[in-house]
């Protein structure tokens, strides 16, 4: 049985193109003052996870900067909704695949929102192929330049300005835990994210900045129909024991976890997983 409408949007994908428009507004959210007064580096959040993200932390106090990569009627809605909540929010366009973007995204964040504590490495790309020989070399090095080099770009730029007591968040996957044969270079990535993950929070202990990674099943955000063809869109997140694929709205509250000193001091190197009901062995 089908979860979705079958349909594909053109790449990298708007959400008012979506012909299911997904829960990433954190409508019933309440925060309680759980990051008063932070500043936050969200990139990706222009739409899906990073934009819940984005509006979550705003909700918990948060002031935020958002860095995509071109969709910005999206990204200027993710500033609308953080500035209801009445915290700023900056937005940097351009593509983090450039080791140069990511490290002027940081520097901006730092200077104009007057500091930085919270950094969430959440921009991807992925692109599936039904055959391993279909995989070109140009695809696997954007996946590689996107998915994981701008995380230890942005994070390395960002670490000389992060004070004992700051969080650093990844975004895995489920398919850098278990592999993935039709998202072969997507996979890697998400399991380079992992290592990196677990490496940096001994690397940075002594510092005082606790890292770690939430690694979500499937997602319903505008990624999947610019990415895949309509009978994948249509069947997507039914292999879940839920049945269905994850709201961005639902995985949001794991970064808040990890975000918030007061919930998760003693989390570093920690690697959550909603899978929607799923187990997995190791």
């Amino acid at each position: 049985m089908s979860e979705h409408t079958p349909h594909t949007i053109e790449y990298p994908g708007h959400t008012a193109d979506m012909a299911e428009q997904p829960h990433d507004e954190m409508r019933a959210y309440r925060g309680r003052d759980l990051l008063a007064g932070k500043k936050a580096l969200v990139t990706g959040g222009d739409s899906g996870i990073g934009r819940a993200v984005a509006v979550a932390f705003a909700k918990e106090g948060a002031d935020v900067a958002i860095a995509y990569l071109e969709e910005g009627e999206d990204a200027a809605h993710t500033a609308t909704l953080v500035q209801n909540e009445g915290r700023h929010c900056r937005m940097y366009v351009g593509d983090l695949a450039s080791p140069d973007h990511c490290r002027d995204v940081v520097e901006r964040t730092v200077s104009e929102s007057g500091g930085l504590d919270i950094v969430v490495n959440n921009v991807a790309y992925q692109q599936p192929v039904d055959d391993y020989l279909e995989l070109s070399t140009e695809q696997w090095r954007r996946t590689f330049a996107v998915n994981i080099d701008s995380f230890f770009h942005v994070t390395k730029a960002a670490v000389p300005h992060l004070a004992p007591g700051s969080a650093v968040i990844n975004t895995g996957s489920v398919n850098g835990l278990r592999g993935n044969k039709s998202l072969i270079d997507y996979s890697a990535t998400k399991g380079a994210v992992t290592a990196l993950t677990y490496s940096l929070a001994q690397a940075l202990q002594d510092r005082g900045i606790r890292v770690n990674c939430v690694a979500p099943g499937p997602v319903w955000t505008p990624l999947i129909p610019a990415t895949m063809d309509k009978d994948k869109v249509a069947d997507f997140g039914t292999q879940a024991p839920y049945g269905r694929a994850a709201q961005p709205d639902e995985i949001a509250p794991s970064y808040v976890f990890f975000a918030s000193g007061l919930l998760s001091s003693y989390y570093s190197g920690e690697v959550l997983a909603p899978l929607g009901g799923e187990t997995l062995p190791g």
